[in-house]
């Protein structure tokens, strides 16, 4: 039964769907007990993992004590930022000047036509009045 639960595992780890407490399982299975032959070379691949996360570094690190360098490229980073920024708003306010203008020259050519058709109402609503006057004559003859 164990066995069949072990492959199970096996197979879930290699598709990278176990959980980690499953995989502690495997591993403790793997370093403490007798395994079956075909299982064997899961043996080393779990013995590996656990003896070297037990390695240990005693390599100082140390950060370079130089912070002029860091210092200059702090300021060029905001140098460009600000630079970024500024270009972008210079962006903006050419395209909302263009902007203003195409609607100030759009607003002229809709006031001319505006301005036609207005004119053009006038001279029919004299047509008008001239056929209504016609039609009176016309009636009383």
């Amino acid at each position: 039964m164990e066995l069949a639960k072990i492959e199970k595992l096996i197979e879930k780890y290699i598709e990278a769907e176990t959980t980690l407490e499953e995989e502690i399982f495997l591993k403790k299975y793997f370093t403490e007990k007798d395994v079956p032959s075909h299982l064997e070379e899961y043996r080393k691949l779990f013995s590996y993992f656990v003896n070297n996360s037990l390695d240990v570094s005693n390599k100082p690190i140390t950060l370079p004590q130089n912070r002029s360098i860091i210092s200059w490229l702090a300021v060029a980073a905001i140098a460009v930022l600000f630079v970024s920024i500024f270009s972008i708003y210079q962006n903006n306010l050419n395209e909302r000047k263009q902007a203003e203008l195409a609607y100030m020259e759009t607003q002229r050519a809709l006031d001319l036509i505006s301005f036609s058709l207005n004119r053009g109402n006038d001279a029919i609503a004299q047509l008008q009045t001239f056929e209504n006057s016609q039609n009176k004559i016309f009636k009383n003859n």
